[in-house]
C-alpha cells in the first residue's frame, strides 16, 4: 500500500482525487497495490466541488500532512512559491517523495530544490508543469533520451493560442479576444503571466534542462509577450503564406543554445499552424528521431490531473521495487553541476516580418530599404498597400536571413525617418524550410 498526502484542492486537486477515488480499482491493478489517498489539506475544506471526500480526510493543516510519517508521496497542488517551496523542502526533509505542477516554483527554485531531493534520495516529479496532458517529460527524459535535441519549440500556453485564434479567425483585437479567453475560463483575470510569455518562458525553462541535461536556466530566456499585437500583422502574415503563435524556441548548434519566447511567423502548412483555440503543441526533432509532434490539451482539471496522477503511478513503481530515484529528475545525474553557454538575442541570424507606417509619396521605399541595404539586410518580399491610416499607408517586408542586432539598430533608424510614423513592427521567422541554412 502506497499513502498520498495531497496539499491543495482546488481545480487540479479535484481532478487528482477524483482519478484517485473513481478509478482506484484499476490504478492499483496496474500498480500491484492499493493508491491511498489519505489526507488532503486545503484552507477551504468545506467550498463545494463536484467530488466528495470524507470529512476525516481533510485538514485545513499542511503539517498534518507532512509530518504524517506514514505518508509515502506529498502531491503539491497549491501554487505561488514561497509556501509550496516551504512545504517541498518539508517534505524533502522528512524522506517523502514529492509530485508537483508548479512550473513557475520549478523554474525559479528547481536547481534548489532537485538538489536537496538528490541529497535525500527522494524524487521530484512534474510531468504536470508542462502542457497539462501532454507527456512531454516522460518523451524527453525516457523516449527520447537515446537522441541528442537538436531544437524544441512550440505552443506552450493556451490562453495566449486562444487570443491568437481568435485574432487571426475573426479579426478581434487583442482586448475584445482576451475577454472572450476570461469569459470561457481560459484567462484569469490578471493575464499578465500568460499573454507576456512568462508562463511559457517557465515550461521552456523545465523542458530546455531535460532537453539538454543542465541546470534550469529561467534568467536566460528572452521574452516577449503578444499583447502589442495588431490583427493587421496577422492579417499581412496570411498574405504571404505565415500565420503568427506565440512560440517557445530552443535551438542546439553544438556550441550555443537559443533560449527564446515570442510571437512568431510559421508558415500556413506546418502543424503547428494548425494548432488552435486553447491547445497546445511541442514540436520536437531528435538527431536519430527525426521530427515528432505531441499535441493536446495543455491544461484544465482532468488533462493535468491525468499527468499528476501519472507521476504518482511512477513514483509508487519505483518505491515497491526499491528502487527510488531510478531515473534523474533531469535525465542526467550531472545536469544540476552542468550548464550550456547561451547564444546571445543579437547574434540570432533569421528571417524577419517587417511594417512600417509611412507616408504616402515617392522614394519612401528607396530610403526604408537603404537602411536594410546598410545593416546587409535583403528584401524577399514586400507589400505595399494604398489604404492610408491616420496620413500613412503600410509598407510590409520578408527578410531574408539577418543577424538580430542589425535588425534592431536598422528598424531605430528607420524610426528615425520623417516620412516613417514610428514604431516599426518586426516579427521574427520559423520557417522549417529557411531555417536549415542557419543550423
Amino acid at each position: 500500500m502506497i499513502n498520498i498526502g495531497l496539499i491543495g484542492f482546488g481545480t487540479v486537486g479535484t481532478g487528482v482525487v477524483r482519478l484517485l477515488t473513481e478509478q482506484r480499482e484499476m490504478l492499483s491493478r496496474r500498480l500491484g497495490t492499493d493508491l491511498v489517498l489519505k489526507k488532503v489539506a486545503d484552507l477551504e475544506p468545506d467550498r463545494p466541488r463536484p467530488v466528495t471526500l470524507d470529512r476525516d480526510r481533510l485538514t485545513t493543516r499542511a503539517a498534518d500532512i507532512l509530518d504524517d510519517p506514514e505518508i509515502d508521496i506529498v502531491v503539491e497542488l497549491m501554487g505561488g512559491c514561497d509556501a509550496a517551496r516551504e512545504y517541498i523542502l518539508a517534505s524533502i526533509e522528512r524522506g517523502k517523495h514529492v509530485v508537483t505542477a508548479n512550473k513557475a516554483l520549478l523554474a525559479h527554485h528547481g536547481n534548489d530544490l532537485l538538489a536537496a531531493a538528490a541529497a535525500k534520495q527522494v524524487e521530484i516529479a512534474f510531468e504536470a508543469s508542462v502542457c497539462g496532458g501532454i507527456p512531454i517529460i516522460l518523451a524527453l527524459r525516457q523516449g527520447l533520451a537515446a537522441n541528442r535535441i537538436e531544437e524544441l519549440f512550440g505552443i506552450l500556453n493556451g490562453t495566449a493560442n486562444y487570443i491568437l485564434t481568435q485574432m487571426s479567425q475573426q479579426g478581434d483585437p487583442f482586448a475584445q479576444a482576451l475577454r472572450q479567453a476570461q469569459e470561457k475560463g481560459f484567462a484569469e483575470a490578471d493575464p499578465t503571466l500568460d499573454v507576456e510569455g512568462v508562463d511559457t518562458a517557465h515550461k521552456l525553462a523545465i523542458l530546455m534542462s531535460l532537453a539538454y541535461g543542465a541546470r534550469l536556466d529561467l534568467e536566460s530566456i528572452a521574452v516577449e509577450g503578444i499583447s502589442k499585437l495588431d490583427p493587421l500583422d496577422l492579417q499581412f502574415a496570411g498574405e504571404f503564406g505565415y500565420c503568427l503563435k506565440l512560440l517557445a524556441i530552443t535551438r542546439d548548434d553544438g556550441y550555443r543554445i537559443e533560449a527564446r519566447v515570442h510571437p512568431t511567423l510559421i508558415p500556413r502548412d506546418h502543424m503547428l499552424a494548425n494548432v488552435h483555440g486553447a491547445m497546445n503543441a511541442v514540436h520536437v526533432t531528435g538527431n536519430a528521431a527525426g521530427p515528432i509532434l505531441l499535441y493536446g490539451q495543455g491544461a484544465g482539471m482532468m488533462p493535468t490531473a491525468s499527468a499528476v496522477v501519472s507521476d504518482i503511478l511512477d513514483v509508487a513503481r519505483n518505491l515497491r521495487r526499491g528502487a527510488p530515484c531510478r531515473i534523474p529528475a533531469l535525465g542526467c545525474p550531472d545536469a544540476l553541476s552542468t550548464a550550456r553557454l547561451i547564444k546571445p538575442m543579437n547574434d540570432l541570424v533569421t528571417n524577419y516580418y517587417f511594417r512600417f507606417a509611412a507616408l504616402d509619396r515617392p522614394g519612401v521605399l528607396s530610403q526604408v530599404s537603404g537602411i536594410l541595404g546598410k545593416y546587409d539586410i535583403s528584401i524577399a518580399a514586400v507589400i505595399q498597400k494604398g489604404r492610408e491610416v491616420a496620413g500613412t499607408v503600410p509598407i510590409v517586408m520578408i527578410t531574408h536571413e539577418a543577424r538580430e542586432a542589425d535588425a534592431q539598430q536598422a528598424m531605430r533608424e528607420i524610426d528615425q525617418l520623417p516620412v516613417v510614423s514610428p514604431p516599426a513592427v518586426f516579427y521574427r521567422i520559423e520557417d522549417p524550410q529557411l531555417h536549415s541554412a542557419q543550423i
